[in-house]
């Protein structure tokens, strides 16, 4: 039994590794037949690590989104906290337009799925909630703002701009863009 429980952990660790360069080069829809067949595994070892397209986007996100909650937890402590959620939701932005499948995978409807939370907007989500409402706070943003509204939006503009020439720089133009609307002249709130 050892044995299959490290042949397990070989094959996830190895479906997780080419699911990872599949979603680079063809975001969310990439082929899981594709992944199973570079990985050298079967469709149904792919499925019972993995049992939903949604579950190995998560796990393929899995570190970068525990890292820009870490940076949200750091950014809520800072002094000025409009410069700090802006700081945060800049990082946001470049990683999802760098990460082709995360905006997908920030957007799927959870009302499809119920059971199954979406672990990428939970996660950010409770990270982001303290710095922004630390800005509701200071007046750097309207009242009733949420972390999950902000997800919305930069998930919007990085899928509107994923197949622009320059996807990254052409979405920190529309997050600038955005922001102008989200906290309009509060260059120096702080809070």
């Amino acid at each position: 039994m050892p044995a299959q429980r490290a042949d397990a952990r070989r094959n996830y660790a190895r479906i997780l590794a080419v699911a990872e360069e599949e979603v680079a080069a063809h975001g969310a829809d990439a082929s899981l037949e594709q992944i199973a067949r570079t990985a050298g595994v079967g469709s149904a070892t792919v499925r019972r690590h993995f049992p939903t397209r949604r579950a190995l986007l998560e796990a393929v996100f899995h570190e970068r989104i525990d890292a820009l909650a870490v940076r949200a937890r750091e950014l809520a402590q800072a002094e000025d906290v409009r410069a700090a959620l802006l700081e945060w939701l800049d990082a946001l932005t470049a990683y999802s337009a760098s990460a082709r499948g995360l905006a997908t995978a920030m957007l799927w409807d959870q009302e499809a799925d119920p059971a199954h939370q979406n672990a990428c907007v939970a996660t950010l989500s409770e990270a982001g909630e303290p710095l922004l409402r630390r800005a509701e706070e200071a007046g750097a943003v309207p009242p009733g703002v949420t972390a999950a509204d902000l997800l919305t939006l930069i998930a919007g503009i990085v899928l509107a701009t994923e197949r622009h020439p320059d996807p990254a720089t052409e979405a920190d133009r529309l997050l600038r863009l955005a922001v102008a609307g989200i906290s309009p002249g509060g260059e120096g709130t702080t809070g």
